[in-house]
């Protein structure tokens, strides 16, 4: 699980970006897992909703991490 301290410095940092810096992380993510979104979806979606789906894919990732290194 991810720490409270981890999720609040993951969500500043995500929170910060604009839509266009949101997209190239989302297009870009290396993860667990691929996040396969088309141009033209990620461009209907409001800011908040880019964030929502990087945040949730960072801190599963994040969990990810930790349970395997502990």
């Amino acid at each position: 699980m991810i720490s409270k301290r981890n999720f609040e410095k993951t969500a500043v940092s995500i929170a910060t970006l604009g839509k266009i810096e949101l997209t190239r992380k989302i297009k870009t993510f290396k993860g667990r897992f691929k996040l396969d979104f088309t141009d033209d979806y990620l461009r209907k979606l409001s800011a908040d909703r880019l964030r929502h789906i990087l945040l949730a894919a960072m801190i599963n990732t994040k969990s990810h991490n930790y349970t395997d290194h502990n």
